[in-house]
């Protein structure tokens, strides 16, 4: 997949970059990723074709820079979740029900793109690195807060991956592809009574607290 041709590096060519990936992520979610040209995508974002491919080759590269944003994005969400988890210490039930309900309208957000980007992170080793790295991310934080509830079993650090890779599969079966018939709420009140039940099911934890 293509990379960015030139990364900006000031505030004004920042915002120009930020304008283009955001008319690129609309025009994916309204009309597809293969019908979108990148004429389309410099007319909606207000800039020539010569300005977008200035920083941006082809569509490849739009989807990469994307799907690059949305990962530091959801990075930035994560420490500061985790921190407000840390110094408010809600119950495990509390923690369980916030975290998943903050994950369900992040993933109903644009849901189309969202699919779109998690398949890209699967074709490809950049996306895929990307992916793994907020994954890892994620599992920490959440093993310090499973320790901090004095849950999550033999080894919080395994219970916590399951976990997230568990809700993230959630994410994308029940909300992204919301069940006919069916609420976010619903998907909400489901996965969080599932995973309240299954950590409180784990026990305290038995290993020291130590680096995976």
């Amino acid at each position: 997949m293509s990379a960015p041709r030139k990364e900006p590096r000031q505030k004004r060519s920042q915002f120009t970059f930020d304008v283009i990936l955001d008319a690129a992520a609309r025009l994916f979610e309204e009309d597809g990723y293969k019908t979108t040209t990148t004429n389309k995508i410099a007319e909606l974002a207000g800039v020539s074709i010569g300005t977008l491919y200035h920083y941006l080759p082809n569509k490849d590269a739009l989807l990469y820079a994307l799907a690059r944003r949305h990962y530091q994005r959801s990075s930035e969400w994560l420490r500061s979740r985790f921190a407000t988890f840390t110094a408010d210490d809600p119950a495990l039930a509390d923690t369980v029900r916030q975290l998943v309900t903050e994950m369900a309208h992040r993933h109903n957000q644009e849901p189309h793109l969202n699919r779109l980007l998690h398949l890209q992170a699967q074709r490809n080793l950049a996306g895929a690195q990307e992916s793994r790295a907020l994954e890892a991310e994620f599992t920490a934080a959440l093993e310090s807060q499973l320790r901090r509830m004095n849950v999550g079993g033999p080894d919080p650090y395994v219970t916590a991956m399951l976990v997230v890779q568990g809700i993230d599969a959630q994410m994308h079966g029940g909300v992204i592809d919301l069940p006919p018939g069916r609420t976010i709420e619903d998907v909400i009140d489901i996965v969080s009574t599932m995973w309240i039940g299954a950590l409180l099911a784990t026990g305290a934890p038995t290993d020291p607290a130590i680096e995976p």
